[in-house]
This record gives C-alpha cells, sequence and structure tokens, in this order.
C-alpha cells in the first residue's frame, strides 16, 4: 500500500474570492468540447430516426482503394486507399414526405464563412434538389460564436455564384443574420435543424 501525503485544507475567505470572467463564446465552446458538428447531427438524425419523425442519414465518403493484399482465399487487407472528393453533399433522407439534402460546414473565421470551402458541384446538386421540388440548404457551424446556421440554397447560391464569377469570396456574418435560420441547441435532439426546416418552410 502506498501512503501518499495528506494536503490540508485551506479556506479563502469570501471577501478574498475575485470572479473570474469568461468570454461568452468561450464558455459557449466548451459546453460543445468533444463534439464536432458531424457528431451533433449524428446524434439528433438517430433522435429523428428512433421517433420517427425523419429518415436522414449522413453519405458514406467515397474511398479510392489502390492497392490489396490477399494473404489467404477468405482474407482480403486493404493496403493503400485515398479519400475521393464526394459527389454530392453530407446528408440526405426524407422528411414529411419530402427529399431533404444538405451540406455540413464548420467555420473558423471570426467574420465571415469563405466560400472556398464549398465545392461548386455541391451548389449545383443542391440546387438542382430544390428545383425538383427538394429542401437543399447548408448547416454552418460558427465555431467562434457558438452558433449553427441553416443556409437556403435559394439565399446561398446567389453568394456562390458571385464567387465564381471573381466576386466576393465569403459570405459576412451580418448576411448569415440576415438570410440564414438560427438552429439552437437543445436536450434532445441536441441539434433540431428540422424545426427550423419547418420555419423556413413556412415563409
Amino acid at each position: 500500500m502506498i501512503n501518499y501525503p495528506i494536503k490540508k485544507k485551506t479556506t479563502t475567505p469570501a471577501s478574498d474570492v475575485v470572479e473570474k470572467k469568461t468570454p461568452k463564446y468561450k464558455n459557449a465552446i466548451m459546453a460543445n468540447k468533444g463534439m464536432n458538428l458531424e457528431g451533433l447531427l449524428n446524434d439528433s438524425n438517430e433522435y429523428y430516426r428512433a421517433n420517427d419523425i425523419a429518415v436522414i442519414y449522413k453519405k458514406p465518403i467515397p474511398i479510392q482503394i489502390v492497392k490489396v493484399d490477399y494473404p489467404s482465399r477468405n482474407k482480403a487487407v486493404i493496403k493503400e486507399a485515398y479519400y475521393k472528393i464526394p459527389s454530392t453533399t453530407d446528408y440526405n433522407g426524407v422528411y414529411k414526405g419530402r427529399y431533404i439534402d444538405f451540406e455540413a460546414k464548420e467555420n473558423k473565421n471570426k467574420t465571415s464563412f469563405p466560400l472556398q470551402n464549398v465545392h461548386p458541384h455541391q451548389v449545383e446538386h443542391l440546387k438542382k434538389i430544390a428545383l425538383h421540388g427538394g429542401i437543399g440548404f447548408l448547416i454552418v457551424y460558427w465555431i467562434h460564436t457558438n452558433e449553427f446556421f441553416l443556409y437556403p440554397i435559394e439565399k446561398f447560391a446567389p453568394h456562390f455564384d458571385l464567387y465564381l464569377g471573381d466576386g466576393r469570396k465569403s459570405i459576412v456574418y451580418e448576411d448569415f443574420l440576415k438570410e440564414a435560420y438560427l438552429i439552437k441547441e437543445k436536450y434532445m435532439p441536441r441539434l433540431d435543424f428540422l424545426s427550423v426546416v419547418d420555419e423556413y418552410l413556412l415563409k
């Protein structure tokens, strides 16, 4: 048995306690520590499926297999493979009888969202989804402010088209406040983005 020295407890008079102020955004980020946007969305989608609210899944990331070894007839070992650029977006499914499709992005910038973070084929895909009666959008997590926004493709696409035409390279935070929809965190589901989809469809 190892005997550790016992530390004497000391008390600090209330008059000597100084309240330490932590920036609001830092407190918010700590609340989500260990859970990125993908994790929050996966948990929320699992809740939606379990409660028959919607059927939404994350699409698998396509992989290009380059080299495979066969040590025996019934065993194959992948020795070399590469991630391919996804052909469409991150998530898709069905909600209230309508097809739903969206891309999820995390943004580390403090004042704007760089449009280079989105691939042109993803925007074109979401535009076609909306054209054919589906629901297409982006969910963007602003890490600095710990805010989640649902940006309808109808609002997002004009910014991206200008970007492709050598226009502005980003969407400023103020435009998110005007055109996107804030998603509030809850206990269950963690990120209730479908309630925001309902809000968006009513307009």
